[in-house]
């Protein structure tokens, strides 16, 4: 039996991590992979859960292992059922998930990091510094979670509350790809969770190196974070824009391997009145993205408290939309989910902020 001072968190191991570490601890494969059904098909939280395996063999795994999700430090509920939930992650840090019903279906927005490097100008969590990337563990763990609370364990077959995920919380994917791609290919195991690629996306704000990766290795959607069609406007409200400019993204969007009609890119769209919502803005998109499967996302801009941007109005949107759409482009206008709660896009972080800082009083 292993000696370890310290146990081992076997939630965000791959599936080939933990047969061998089952075999390590003098156990099968076959015990791993039914230790792996128990965690990620039927939701078990303990080893004293798993039945088919002898209580002998129980005991000794707790002796050793646990079985670690982040803790919910608050519940938030939105007057339209969107949920939010702050949650202490395993290494530290706050973070908050959000899951947005609708009739048939759920999409869980989930964060990869405690912060944020990128300082948009328009989103709140970019106001919040860099913390730390999250593991593996913590990036399923908020899954997890979400399942608990919606009580959808054993993994269904049919429908499901949660039958989305969307890379959109707290923090950039592609900054922290490695703990990323593990989470996601934990996510879409068919012998676990089993969320389809189809189902998955990545939202980024332009980190050109690893788009091509993480569709050369994942082949989920993907979103780009745009928000502007200009580079000296871009470089002021996404800096990263500094760094990898229009023209560059817009390269690698076109060479996004599962990019095709059928799956198209997103681009996203955050409107800011008086600043990138004019008609010479909109017929510039259209001309930016020419070629490329895509879809245009117009997200009306969600306020919070100091944010130095307001909403465009309703009848300069509807314009935009109109345009984009001509021009062959579906261009759908996002419904702000959330809002009173602070869980909409661009708004997460003032309630991680306070209530550490209430836990800490």
């Amino acid at each position: 039996m292993p000696n370890t001072a310290e146990k081992i968190n076997i939630v965000g191991l791959s599936r080939d991590e933990l047969e061998k570490l089952a075999e390590g601890f003098g156990l099968s494969k076959f015990r791993g992979k039914q230790i792996w059904h128990w965690v990620y098909h039927r939701g078990a939280k303990t080893f004293d859960e798993m039945t088919t395996l002898a209580k002998s063999i129980r005991v000794g795994l707790a002796e050793t292992f646990n079985i670690s999700r982040p803790k919910i430090t608050k519940r938030q509920t939105s007057v339209d059922k969107t949920r939010k939930w702050l949650l202490s992650a395993n290494d530290g840090g706050y973070v908050e998930t959000v899951y947005i019903p609708e009739v048939d279906r759920g999409a869980l927005c989930i964060s990869s990091q405690v912060g944020c490097a990128l300082s948009c100008k328009f989103c709140h969590t970019g106001t919040q510094p860099l913390v730390r990337n999250l593991g593996a563990d913590d990036i399923v763990g908020q899954v997890l979670v979400a399942r608990d609370e919606c009580g959808e364990w054993p993994s269904p077959i049919g429908g499901r509350l949660i039958s989305n995920i969307v890379m959109m919380g707290m923090g950039e994917p592609l900054l922290n790809y490695q703990n990323v791609a593990k989470a996601i290919k934990i996510i879409m195991d068919a012998e676990g969770i089993s969320i389809s690629k189809r189902r998955i996306t990545l939202s980024t704000a332009g980190y050109v190196p690893n788009i091509r990766r993480c569709g050369d290795e994942l082949g989920v959607n993907l979103a780009i974070s745009l928000h502007a069609v200009r580079d000296d406007l871009r470089d002021e409200i996404v800096p990263i824009n500094k760094k990898f400019p229009i023209r560059e993204l817009l390269t690698a969007c076109r060479e996004y391997p599962s990019a095709n009609n059928a799956r198209r890119i997103t681009f996203e769209y955050v409107m800011l009145k008086g600043v990138n919502d004019t008609e010479t803005d909109a017929k510039e998109l259209v001309k930016l993205i020419n070629g490329i499967p895509a879809k245009v996302n117009l997200i009306p801009f969600n306020p919070w408290p100091g944010a130095p941007f307001k909403c465009s109005d309703n009848s300069t949107i509807e314009r935009f939309a109109q345009i984009v759409n001509d021009a062959g482009y579906s261009s759908p206008v996002r419904t702000p989910r959330g809002r009173d709660i602070l869980a909409a896009c661009g708004q997460l972080k003032s309630a991680s902020e306070r209530d550490r800082r209430e836990s800490i009083n």
